[in-house]
């Protein structure tokens, strides 16, 4: 074959990154963190799709990709990413067994509504999140641009037992100290921890909370207001419908980048 008849690369393939560190965090739940490629760029709250290379041995060579939020902020210059591990997923039976050292492939592309540009100016933003939806709030919490637009972030986190909240604690009891957004976080940051089966001090689903007022007394605040509040959901494909609608009933507009309003979802796993 010619140089010239050479199949040239797919500029558009996924790259090959390298596994930095992993923690796990119970029998379900880990995070990892990757190397970046200097011309990855991305919006705090996308995500992209990622995978892991094809075994050799493989029937099907194909890699598998799906769609992961971005957990670490823009400007870090590494990738994190918070996953639930499934005994037989297709990819996460793999996924959660990845040392330092092991590749990752990352697509090019990324994208996603849980970002600012599709919000509406406001005072308050509240971030709902149930188990690994919390990871897209892991990066805008740690983007200063969620400090800029806002007086009061609320992050709600709702997993089944008390361990599955250590990565949102984590992150959460990190930000006064983080050396970039540390002094922008002051007291602006409310954290609301509730469990569905194991005891703790706050318990029930973030649509049961939200309905009784149950979130708002705990918290001493007024119920949700359109002119004022803005929210994130991502959670469940129930509780982010369950949520939404409750954000309806409250006057808020989804909206979108095309059309910013008063909350938004990741239609990305909604389907």
């Amino acid at each position: 074959m010619s140089a010239s008849a050479q199949i040239k690369p797919n500029p558009n393939a996924p790259t090959e990154e390298t596994v930095l560190s992993v923690e796990h965090y119970t029998d379900r739940l880990f995070k990892f963190r990757t190397t970046r490629p200097q011309s990855f760029r991305f919006r705090s709250g996308e995500f992209v799709m990622i995978g892991l290379p094809a075994l050799p041995d493989a029937e099907k060579p194909k890699p598998i990709l799906r769609a992961y939020s971005i957990a670490s902020p823009a400007w870090d210059e590494e990738l994190e990413f918070y996953s639930i591990k499934v005994p037989d997923g297709p990819l996460t039976s793999r996924l959660q067994k990845i040392i330092p050292g092991d590749k990752i492939l990352l697509a090019r592309k990324t994208t996603g509504t849980l970002v600012h540009d599709a919000l509406i100016p406001g005072k308050r933003l509240f971030l709902f999140s149930t188990g690994t939806g919390f990871a897209p709030f892991a990066s805008i919490l740690r983007d200063p641009e969620t400090y800029e637009k806002f007086d009061e972030i609320i992050v709600t986190h709702t997993c089944r037992d008390v361990a599955e909240l250590a990565y949102s604690r984590e992150i959460v009891s990190a930000l006064p100290d983080d050396p970039l957004i540390g002094e922008l976080v002051d007291d602006k940051i409310r954290y609301v921890a509730s469990t569905t089966c194991e005891a703790s001090p706050l318990m029930g689903r973030i649509t049961k909370l939200l309905e009784t007022d149950e979130l708002f007394s705990h918290l001493d605040i007024p119920p949700l207001d359109p002119a004022h509040d803005r929210a994130m959901i991502c959670g469940s494909l129930p509780m982010t419908l369950d949520t939404k609608a409750l954000m309806i009933k409250a006057g808020l507009t989804e909206g979108s980048l095309a059309k910013p309003a008063e909350f938004v979802i990741e239609k990305a796993f909604v389907g």
